[in-house]
């Protein structure tokens, strides 16, 4: 073969070549052309999922989190079936349940289902999660009527409705939806924790049939008055942190409160918590409390452990844990402080003792 004769060109020669010379089809391209056209990318297909396998036909237990799953088919065979984890998956369609009448906990939290449907033959459901997925309603749950916990966090849900013919729901979680209004609650006597943080609601209302009611959290949103809480005689916990909340009010009926939250807000006076006999954290950081007679105000409330008041203005003061100690001698910790009881002194404790700065449910384990 001559020299001068065409040859083959190796795939590493091709660095060699001039990128004008070359066009996307290989041909020619002549001086003073058009650049070559990138080529196109392809778009990128659906995710990749897998189907559900089921080995052991007799269990009372499935637990397919984060499996990949694209869709809830051939259970049918599970007869035993009570509870079934579908976390972190790629479910778009609750469906091919009718045959699972048995089950009693079903986790679907964090996967892209859009509407509450094809529950109805889950007669004997006392959790149901549904947290972390597109839901914009509250909707297909009244044929579950032994329900005793639902978790609807981080949806796209904007009106609380059709929860009130759950006869046995004592645990409704709402949280970080894009609720306005508290209502719809009416007969909902049996609920004892109600989780409304991080929505867009406005006013404290319609919680006067909620006698039984022991926890509520209504953190981030927009409040600007505590109020109409007269009928939550039972409440031990309230979490009303991070809203526009000015003043301690309204709380004379919860004599059983043992943790109150009013975090970040504009408080300038601690008042309204000496009938909480039973209190024993009071979080009140991130405020404008200035004065210590706020903190003399305090001095009935003997099971007080925990105090909060980091980031007001009476903090500032050089003595500030020492004097909060000497006026109430029952707490135990100051901000992430804790004090050791043999000596009296003061021991720093890190953030495994720090409050949390937004507080929702246990979104991550039903109880």
């Amino acid at each position: 073969m001559s020299e001068n004769q065409d040859t083959p060109m190796a795939n590493n020669e091709a660095d060699d070549v001039p990128k004008e010379a070359v066009t996307r089809n290989g041909e020619n391209h002549k001086e003073g052309g058009k650049s070559p056209t990138p080529p196109v990318t392809p778009p990128p297909g659906e995710e990749e999922t897998r189907e559900i396998i089921v080995i052991d036909e007799n269990t009372d237990t499935l637990d397919l989190n984060h499996g990949r799953i694209g869709k809830i088919e051939k259970l049918e065979p599970l007869k035993n079936l009570e509870r079934l984890y579908l976390r972190w998956n790629l479910i778009k369609k609750i469906e091919g349940l009718n045959t699972l009448s048995t089950l009693v906990e079903l986790e679907l939290y964090d996967n892209q289902i859009v509407v509450i449907e094809n529950l109805d033959n889950l007669v004997n459901l006392e959790i149901l999660d549904l947290s972390f997925n597109r839901i914009k309603e509250i909707a297909g749950l009244n044929k579950l009527l032994n329900l005793r916990k639902l978790f609807l966090s981080s949806n796209k849900i904007t009106e609380i409705k059709n929860v009130n013919q759950l006869p046995k729901l004592e645990m409704l979680e709402l949280g970080d939806n894009r609720i306005r209004e508290i209502k719809n609650l009416e007969g909902l006597g049996t609920l004892k924790e109600l989780y409304l943080g991080k929505n867009k609601i406005t006013k404290i209302q319609n919680l006067d049939d909620l006698s039984h009611l022991e926890i509520l959290i209504l953190q981030s949103n927009r409040l600007t008055k505590i109020e109409n809480l007269d009928q939550l005689s039972n409440l031990e916990q309230l979490y009303l942190s991070e809203n526009g909340i000015p003043v301690m009010e309204n709380m004379e009926s919860q004599v059983k409160l043992q943790t109150l939250d009013l975090a970040m807000n504009r408080i300038t006076t601690i008042d309204n918590v000496r009938q909480m006999s039973n209190l024993e954290e009071l979080w009140l950081n991130d405020n404008l409390i200035a004065d210590w007679s706020s903190v003399d105000y305090l001095q009935e409330n003997k099971k007080l452990a925990t105090i909060y008041l980091e980031r007001n203005p009476i903090a500032t003061d050089p003595a500030y844990r020492r004097k909060l100690k000497l006026t109430l001698p029952s707490l135990t910790q100051i901000d992430a402080t804790l004090f050791s009881d043999s000596h009296s002194s003061l021991v720093l404790m890190g953030d495994a003792h720090r409050r949390p700065t937004s507080l929702l449910s246990k979104v991550n384990f039903n109880v």
